[in-house]
Parts: C-alpha cells; sequence; structure tokens
C-alpha cells in the first residue's frame, strides 16, 4: 500500500499563498509603471521662443516651471518642466529670462507631482537669436 504524503493546505493557508502572489505582482507592475515612466520618452524635440516665465513653485516639493511664447502676440505659450539635477540648464535659463531661446526637451508619457507639472523637460537650452530681428535685418 502507498502513503500518500501530500498535504492539503487549509483555505487560510490558499488565501495567504493568494495573497502574497497578488501583492508581489502588484509590487512588481508599480515598479516596472514606475521604471518606464521614468526611463521611456515619449517624443523628444526642440522648440524656440521668447523665455518670458521661469519659476520655482511648490509647497512641499518645488519643482522648476517655464513657459516660452512662440507667436507674436503671445497665443502660442509652450509651458515645460525642468528636473532639479539638471544644475547648468536651470542656471542659464534663469541667466536667459526674456531673451529669445532654443529648448531641447523629452516629452513623458506622464508625470509625477514631485517632477512637476508639465509632461515636457527640458534638457538643453541655447540662446537664439530671434527671427523678428532677422526680418528687420533682411527688410533693410
Amino acid at each position: 500500500m502507498e502513503t500518500n504524503n501530500t498535504t492539503k493546505l487549509s483555505f487560510s493557508q490558499k488565501l495567504k499563498k493568494y495573497f502574497y502572489r497578488f501583492l508581489f505582482l502588484f509590487l512588481l507592475s508599480f515598479v516596472g509603471y514606475f521604471l518606464f515612466i521614468m526611463y521611456v520618452p515619449y517624443s523628444e524635440g526642440v522648440r524656440s521662443g521668447e523665455l518670458i516665465k521661469f519659476s520655482k513653485k511648490g509647497v512641499v516639493f518645488k519643482t522648476w516651471e517655464g513657459e516660452i511664447s512662440q507667436g507674436i502676440s503671445g497665443a502660442q505659450i509652450f509651458s515645460f518642466s525642468v528636473a532639479n539635477k539638471e544644475k547648468v540648464v536651470i542656471q542659464q535659463l534663469e541667466d536667459l529670462q526674456g531673451k529669445y531661446v532654443k529648448l531641447k526637451y523629452e516629452e513623458r508619457y506622464r508625470t509625477f507631482f514631485w517632477w512637476g507639472d508639465s509632461p515636457y523637460f527640458v534638457t538643453n537650452v541655447e540662446e537664439e537669436t530671434t527671427p523678428y530681428m532677422r526680418l528687420n535685418e533682411t527688410a533693410n
């Protein structure tokens, strides 16, 4: 006669086993989602305009937010954020306030409240000559 050494799990043991599996999958999904948002850009690009606003704002989490005007009347406003680790970019934007700039940015799928308000994150900034001056120079 053979004896069966397998023991049946009680209901609470089964429940505990499934709870731990669910918890593990939930945490794995959360970490995967966070890493995807953090490291996978949706798009990359360049925009030019007059830097009309750049400030640090927030109560608990301070983030750098800015705007450039891409039109004559200010009808086209591009809002962006700058990561706190981008010290050189932050200093350049503070120095170029009110001037025409060219911004290189990455767009994220989403943003977290401690990163900034906008999904557009500036990674590089250059001073640019305004196209309105070029038009005036060619007219003369």
